[in-house]
């Protein structure tokens, strides 16, 4: 038999069979994240009040965390490459219906509903890949595979988009910058779907089940028969609540600490960049080091420090902008700590992955809501923003312990760099 070799996708961590759907996703994540920075201020600019642009993207919210969670599962049930093709027509319809249809009459309730189901579309494009990923790529390199697929993703979101949003609304317009994600989508579509050949097993096999409502319950119901998936999914929705929470009450915060709007905004920016940054790079420690070693030092540990140092920060040194903006840059890159649990959590599990993926996307999904509605509690009790701020502490210091019941056997064995050397010489000497 020919010697098994790696070529140089997979020494850089992409599985080479899937990376045309990396490519896919970055594209469609580009179009989907057109409207990141100003589409809030149009709608409120065109007449919306504050509150009902706020209740645009509160539903928006619901529906991407209902369609993450649902991800995983219809995967199962559907396929990889059909819940991914759904997805896109979903995601399309929402598009040409939001713009072409709601903000054409401006109709509140129609935007209400069409926006609802653009949110409800990118999920299963994108999140399913990530299932598919972890279902395929070799266990040692797992973590780096969905670093891979986070960078991508958040990189095509928030970057690309942002980018490319920049130029667009200048150039062509509002309207018709929104139109592109239509084209965006259409071509990351063609990558993902069309390009990739899903040659890494036998896909209509393994998801030649009927669907029934018990394959579609599965997805919660895991978390009985595998209860460290449910733990997972604790720590996946504290992950982000700060991610969310701080764009609530922060800005006046730093406003009454003295730095201005654009200040803020350039502070922001600073911060997410190394969450983006560090998705990769944490992608590679876990697979290095270990990925429970990764959440539990880099993640939990480390939110619970940097969390409350770019709080305080602007109090430490007053008016020192570059000193905010490093402590706000090391948040962003604890917060990529967590990236290995896309790694761990399918290997919980012997059969179910989607299920359990499905669990774990159900965490991103719930983070949105959990984050501002502690900021809600907190005010409605009277607390004040240092409240705030220790209780997001406490709920990393809550990860950190919930941490260590998430092991995996293999851990006795290795970490996942020296289980890779063994996979490579049993591949080698077969």
């Amino acid at each position: 038999m020919e010697k098994y070799k790696e070529n140089f996708l997979d020494k850089i961590g992409i599985p080479h069979a899937l990376a045309w759907g990396y490519l896919g996703v970055l594209i469609f994540m580009m179009g989907d994240g057109v409207e990141q920075g100003w589409l809030s201020k149009y709608l409120v600019d065109r007449g919306l009040s504050e509150t009902e642009s706020a209740l645009v993207f509160t539903v928006y919210g619901i529906t991407i965390g209902v369609s993450s969670w649902l991800s995983g599962v219809l995967s199962d049930m559907w396929g990889v490459r059909k819940t991914m093709f759904y997805g896109l027509i979903i995601y399309l319809i929402g598009v040409i219906g939001f713009v072409g249809i709601a903000l054409a009459q401006f109709n509140f309730t129609l935007m209400l509903a069409l926006y609802a189901v653009k949110g409800f579309g990118y999920p299963l494009f994108a999140y399913t890949f990530l299932v598919w990923i972890a279902k395929k790529s070799p266990q040692s390199m797992l973590g780096k595979a969905v670093g891979w697929f986070w960078f991508v993703f958040t990189g095509g979101l928030s970057v690309l988009g942002a980018i490319y949003a920049s130029w667009a609304t200048i150039a062509i317009g509002y309207i018709p910058t929104l139109w592109t994600a239509v084209l965006w989508a259409l071509i990351g579509a063609v990558f993902a779907l069309v390009f990739m050949k899903f040659k890494t097993g036998n896909e209509k096999e393994e998801n030649s089940k009927k669907s029934t409502i018990k394959d579609l319950l599965n997805g919660l119901t895991i978390i009985k028969r595998e209860p460290k998936v449910g733990i997972a999914g604790i720590i996946r929705t504290i992950n982000t609540i700060t991610l969310f929470g701080f764009p609530v009450f922060m800005p006046l915060y730093m406003q009454g600490q003295g730095f201005t709007e654009a200040e803020w905004l350039h502070i922001w920016a600073v911060a997410v960049g190394g969450n983006i940054i560090f998705n990769l790079i944490f992608g590679f420690v876990g697979d290095i080091i270990g990925w429970r070693k990764t959440v539990l030092w880099f993640g939990c540990v480390g939110c619970t420090i940097t969390t409350l140092l770019f709080y305080y920060s602007p109090q430490i040194l007053p008016n020192n902008i570059t000193f905010v903006m490093v402590c706000g840059f090391l948040w962003g890159m604890t917060l990529a700590g967590y990236v290995p649990l896309s790694a761990l959590v399918p290997s919980l599990v012997k059969v179910e992955k989607g299920a359990a993926m499905s669990i774990l996307n159900l965490g991103a999904g719930l983070s949105a809501f959990v984050g501002p509605a502690i900021i809600g509690i907190v005010y409605s009790l009277g607390g004040s923003g240092s409240a705030i701020i220790w209780s997001f502490a406490i709920l990393y210091v809550i990860t950190a312990i919930l941490s260590r019941f998430i092991a995996l056997p293999e851990e006795a064995i290795g970490t996942p760099r020296q289980i890779r050397k063994m996979e490579l010489e049993r591949l080698s000497n077969s």
